[in-house]
């Protein structure tokens, strides 16, 4: 879970596909943290792709850095304890001038059966599972 972290970090952008119905979606994104031993992402509740992972929280993250590519599929799952919100505002302090833990708009979802699939053309694909 580490080298995911990291990695993503490094990228600064990672793009998280979701559905829509019958109809892919994908955008950016820029947040990822650690707490208690999961994996976080971050957004607003009043946003479309929180309604998506609401009706399907089976998700894909790619980010792409110096060659090498990241694909992390897993289900995300709320966390709505201010602890939570706490720590991935902590982690972004920009994020404070949109989101507060006491909104009703910032929400964290750490990923649960995630499997993180790291790729390069010139090197074997390694996996990891958490």
């Amino acid at each position: 879970m580490e080298r995911v972290l990291e990695f993503i970090k490094n990228a600064e952008v990672y793009y998280l596909a979701t559905v829509d119905g019958d109809q892919p979606r994908v955008r950016p994104f820029g947040t990822v943290n650690i707490f208690e031993g999961k994996l976080y992402i971050q957004t607003g509740k009043v946003k479309d792709v929180s309604k998506q992972i609401a009706a399907n929280p089976k998700v894909e993250i790619c980010a792409f850095k110096d060659g090498e590519w990241l694909r992390l599929s897993g289900t995300l799952v709320e966390d709505d304890r201010r602890e939570a919100k706490q720590s991935m505002l902590d982690a972004y302090p920009h994020l404070q001038a949109m989101y507060s833990v006491d909104d009703g708009n910032t929400q964290v979802l750490y990923f649960k059966d995630a499997t993180a699939v790291f790729s390069r053309f010139t090197n074997p694909i390694t996996e990891e599972k958490f």
